[in-house]
């Protein structure tokens, strides 16, 4: 437990993107609370604000080995960063939509 709480530490400590997620999580809570959500829909955005934050430290954990095993630059290397960086991206995206699901007919009925 005390090596997964570093990682999420070192994470949250090393990476900007990071920050930024954290940031929207606490506004998509705020958001939550205000619009008064439902079960479901908690369910829904924690489990996706959760599998953001995560797959933020699996990236960040693989570019670690990757700089580990090829502190040079090399073709593989580049495709493993950027791949890992991809499923952020499509996480990321998939947030959005979720998001938009969520609070877009809420944010549409103040208008």
């Amino acid at each position: 437990l005390r090596a997964a709480w570093n990682g999420v530490v070192y994470t949250i400590r090393t990476q900007p993107n990071a920050w930024i997620e954290l940031a929207a999580l606490i506004v998509v809570v705020g958001a939550g609370i205000w619009f008064r959500v439902s079960v479901v829909e908690w369910a829904v955005l924690g489990a996706t604000m959760c599998g953001v934050v995560a797959l933020e430290a699996v990236n960040t954990a693989i570019e670690a080995v990757v700089d580990l095993v090829s502190p040079e630059y090399h073709p593989l290397a580049g495709i493993a960063k950027d791949a890992a960086a991809g499923a952020m991206i499509i996480a990321v995206i998939g947030s959005i939509v979720v998001a938009a699901a969520i609070f877009g007919p809420r944010l549409y009925a103040l208008l």
